[in-house]
């Protein structure tokens, strides 16, 4: 059989799975770290409820995956998970969702890996949303996500270094309402509302625009330049405010 003829055959198969976002979509890519618990807990000997040195090695995966070939416009951390809202034009690999998952994954597993010198693997999925306003709630979510997280991680680990056990630990916190959490964690001499942002809030990344002085190379005169800088935000705004922020991203985007 001639190589052309068997290279049309097999694509047929190769590329039977193939699914696209559809042009016009906004497209989230959410990437988790897979087997963390186990890697956090068994394998590195990490700082209780939250690690710097873990936040520095996410830090550096999120900048990394949003200058790796895609038009990111804003990227978000929290735990052991990243998203990455890319430009509503952005059309790589034809928005082929098999290119987007395996490349973003494995560019993640790599960088994760080199900064934290220790194996990280991510899975990623892809999520197509129609409107602006599904993407503000998006993030609004994995905004409270982080917040419910970090308070309830504050709680465990404050119980399990007065002596209590897993099972106890985690018990003690069944059922338990937002308020009766702030107050067992007051109780355990820790304010909530003064732990580091990042925690509470997670981490976003957003493009800005800045002036430079330059200068001319025809003219030999000093000039004022436009230039884009990565910024990391470790101080994110809350509810409406964070709203705000990333709606100004999505138009910005436009």
């Amino acid at each position: 059989m001639k190589f052309d003829t068997l290279d049309k055959k097999m694509r047929v198969y190769e590329t039977n799975m193939d699914q696209t976002v559809l042009p016009g979509l906004y497209m989230i890519a959410r990437l988790d770290g897979r087997g963390f618990t186990k890697l956090t807990k068994e394998q590195l000997a990490l700082e209780r409820p939250f690690d710097e040195r873990f936040r520095d090695a996410m830090i550096d995966t999120v900048k990394h995956t949003m200058d790796c070939g895609f038009r990111v416009v804003y990227g978000f951390t929290q735990s052991d998970e990243i998203s990455l809202l890319f430009h509503r034009l952005d059309d790589s690999f034809g928005r082929k969702t098999r290119k987007l998952i395996s490349i973003l994954s494995g560019e993640a597993s790599a960088r994760f890996t080199l900064a934290m010198g220790s194996l990280g693997v991510f899975d990623c999925r892809i999520i197509p949303l129609p409107s602006s306003d599904l993407v503000v709630d998006y993030f609004r979510w994995r905004s409270e996500d982080a917040h419910r997280n970090a308070l309830s991680a504050w709680c465990y680990w404050k119980m399990r270094d007065t002596g209590a056990s897993v099972n106890e630990a985690t018990e003690a916190l069944k059922g338990r309402s937002t308020a009766e959490k702030n107050e067992l964690l007051f109780q355990l001499g820790i304010n909530f509302n003064t732990l580091p942002a990042w925690q509470k809030r997670g981490i976003g990344f957003y493009y800005e625009r800045f002036d430079k002085v330059s200068t001319d190379s025809l003219k030999n005169i000093p000039c004022v330049v436009s230039r884009t800088r990565l910024v990391t935000d470790t101080m994110l705004p809350v509810g409406a405010n964070y709203d705000l922020l990333v709606r100004s991203l999505l138009e910005e985007d436009a």
